[in-house]
């Protein structure tokens, strides 16, 4: 855990503060039928559907950065997602980051986010629809405690509760991706009722939004699936160690060399931008 924990930190953190990517020269999708290439960090989407941007059940935030793009899938849980909020009254989806025209690297923010799989969704839901200003600059609504051991109380609300339920709940998601301190109030709070809570996945930050991730789609043959979650709700020993302090003489992150492009990928640079 610790090993792909750090592997993974250093593959974000290269890419922070660089220049832009090859993929961000990509500004529409690429034709072809529907695929998800290679692995959520690293890979890239043929036929990607755009997001519809004007819906009554959802908003999308930060247009301007040209990241709604996705797998059909994505975009079909999304409107599903959205439609289940909104007929439970719970209030307005809040879309965040799905993936580029063409999926592949960022050059800072994501490391996964690169086969039109993945999406973040804010942790709030407000009842009154947010402006084109708000939506271009949004606020993120801290959840956790600054020690990072708790939510803070008088913010979390039982609606953010049903939000990562309902997301957990779909066949389409493999994994949600929240901070360890989201989790664990998912876990008090719970009940007998803990089935969906498998999913469920501590992770650094992740303090104002959910991180969703979807299955490869069945007709991606190229596209890289993680394993299952391990077994059980994940709310003990598994979660608790995220809270144990650092131990002595633990050494951060060593930057790496992002891993060569898998060859459909490379193949798709190669036509379209190189």
């Amino acid at each position: 855990m610790k090993k792909i924990v750090i592997a993974l930190l250093a593959l974000l953190a290269c890419g922070t503060g660089q220049a832009a990517t090859p993929w961000q020269k990509i500004t529409q999708p690429v034709p072809g039928s529907p695929r998800s290439i290679g692995s959520f960090s690293n890979g890239c989407i043929v036929g990607a559907a755009t997001l519809p941007v004007e819906s009554d059940s959802y908003q999308v935030m930060r247009t301007d950065r040209n990241r709604y793009f996705g797998h059909p899938d994505l975009v079909r849980f999304i409107q599903r997602l959205s439609a289940r909020v909104s007929d439970e009254d719970l209030g307005t989806l809040l879309v965040g980051d799905m993936g580029m025209p063409a999926g592949g690297r960022f050059n800072g923010g994501h490391a996964s986010h690169q086969t039109g799989l993945d999406v973040d969704i804010f942790l709030q839901l407000p009842k009154t629809r947010w402006t084109p200003a708000q939506l271009l600059r949004p606020q993120a609504l801290d959840l956790v405690s600054r020690d990072g051991k708790r939510v803070t109380s008088t913010l979390w609300t039982p609606e953010i509760a049903s939000l990562i339920k309902l997301a957990a709940q779909d066949n389409e998601v493999t994994r949600i991706f929240v901070n360890p301190a989201i989790k664990q109030r998912l876990c008090l709070d719970a009940g007998t009722d803990r089935d969906w809570l498998r999913k469920v996945r501590p992770w650094f930050q992740h303090r104002a939004h959910m991180h969703v991730r979807l299955r490869c789609p069945d007709d991606s043959l190229e596209c890289i699936d993680q394993p299952a979650p391990p077994p059980g709700d994940g709310c003990g020993a598994e979660l608790q160690s995220w809270f144990a302090p650092a131990k002595p003489g633990a050494t951060p992150p060593v930057k790496k060399t992002p891993p060569p492009l898998p060859p459909s990928c490379q193949a798709l640079l190669d036509e379209h931008v190189l």
